[in-house]
């Protein structure tokens, strides 16, 4: 389950040295999803590929304690990129996994989590996890200090052009770039609120997509700073607008074969895929927390923006947590609505193919289609088809996580007593803070 570029030590040692790379970043994800990087000089590379290159772990958001801190990052050669916005003393970055002092994987490295769960796939026969990501975002502009603010950069809606996208030519050289880093660029588009973008790049394996992911976010924050303006991967930064999602598109495959096909069936789906879709559904609720870690997130979970709120599927409706895109054979696959681009893209599909594997696993039914639009139906409607909605706010998401064994095991309990004990702070704040809106409600009183 590996890039295809299939670099030696040797390969990266002769194109640093040819293309005059004078800094390399190892870069790593912390458990809350923010990238983390070591720079280094050239000289010490060598070093670096053969695995000794030390940091600190006391220091990084949900690693370790003071006492056993050192922590070892070991590059994944097939990583390796040369940004292109850096013109004068290059600079490389290469993906590192984190390795405790003994040569043992750390636990709570995200990257590690989700090559555990990829691990249990394959013990069950599954050679791959494709996923395909549509992480939204919004670009605003920046004031005289270069602070964002929420002033949005245009007025377009969805697949608008230029005039009214005035966001086309940073969103063009963000394509251009990306695809200078190897990105297979699939569509660009303006989405349905002002200022509101999505860019579509090509499935691949579940740790190179998860990788993309990072890279994609770093990339566009790039490329929006260079154009004055700032990239805001925030849930749902403006009240009354549509939020940003990060729809992950999934399918398992053995070998060269989808197992989420089957051309018997009338909607084209196997009974791997009903089995994985009602795994999904029924871990929903529980794993929302780490699909969806903030409070803002919550903001975005609510109906009439299509967003999806309620733990139902469908082949022919969007207002469901899942949906069955129409193509067929190898592209035959599940959409998986609720996860937005706030969320640890490591951890959002280690728990979600946990899900979905333990569906498989015991061979769950699949609930029937909710093909109607869930938003206009009522209470007593939903309850009377079985169609819960996922959690209203953390604080619910986070006491269904710790209640799922399936999820809390697919995280492992490093990992899961760290971003519980970060979340659990986190709500705190929000809770105690008192807001604009209460004061402009209430001050009269």
């Amino acid at each position: 389950m590996s890039y295809n570029n299939n670099y030696t030590k040797e390969d990266i040692l002769r194109i640093a040295k040819e293309e005059n790379v004078r800094f390399i970043r190892l870069q790593f994800t912390d458990l809350l999803g923010s990238i983390k990087n070591v720079e280094i000089p050239f000289s010490q590379l060598e070093k670096a590929l053969d695995n000794k290159m030390m940091f600190d772990g006391s220091s990084i958001e949900g690693y370790v304690r003071i006492e056993e801190s050192d922590m070892y990052l070991y590059p994944d050669l097939d990583t390796w990129v040369i940004f292109p916005w850096v013109t004068e003393s290059k600079v490389a970055r290469l993906i590192c996994d984190i390795y405790m002092p003994d040569g043992t994987p750390f636990p709570g490295d995200p990257r590690g989590i989700l090559k555990q769960a990829l691990k249990q796939a394959e013990e069950m026969g599954y050679t791959a996890m494709n996923v395909g990501p549509e992480p939204e975002f919004f670009l605003f502009k920046t004031d005289d200090k270069g602070n964002p603010t929420t002033e949005l950069n245009d007025q377009g809606g969805y697949f608008d052009l230029a005039p009214m996208d005035l966001g086309e030519n940073c969103r063009r050289d963000i394509v251009l770039t990306l695809e200078e880093m190897g990105f297979e660029i699939e569509a660009s588009h303006h989405e349905v609120a002002p200022g509101q973008h999505e860019i579509d790049f090509k499935y691949a394996d579940a740790i190179k997509a998860a990788d993309q992911i990072q890279t994609f976010k770093l990339v566009v924050k790039t490329v929006a700073r260079q154009h004055g303006l700032h990239a805001s991967f925030m849930p749902k930064p403006l009240f009354g607008m549509n939020g940003s999602g990060m729809h992950c598109h999934q399918s398992l495959f053995k070998g060269e074969v989808n197992a989420f096909y089957d051309e018997s069936d009338k909607l084209g789906l196997s009974a791997v895929a009903r089995q994985y879709m009602a795994g999904v559904l029924r871990h929903a609720r529980s794993f929302a927390a780490i699909t969806n870690p903030t409070v803002n997130s919550y903001k975005r979970l609510v109906p009439g923006y299509e967003a999806p709120c309620y733990v139902a599927w469908s082949a022919s409706n969007r207002s469901p947590m899942i949906r069955i895109p129409a193509s067929r054979g190898l592209s035959t696959r599940v959409e998986v609505r609720n996860p937005d681009p706030a969320a640890n893209p490591y951890l959002a599909l280690a728990v979600m193919l946990a899900a979905g594997l333990d569906g498989i696993k015991n061979k769950m039914q699949l609930p029937p289609p909710t093909d109607r639009n869930i938003y206009v139906m009522s209470e007593e409607e939903r309850e009377s088809e079985g169609i819960p909605s996922l959690p209203l706010n953390l604080k619910q998401a986070l006491n269904e996580l710790i209640r799922d064994d399936v999820i809390c095991d697919a995280l492992g309990e490093h990992a899961l007593a760290h971003f519980y004990e970060l979340k659990e702070i986190e709500y705190d704040m929000y809770r105690t803070q008192v807001h604009q809106w209460e004061r402009d409600q209430y001050l009269i009183l």
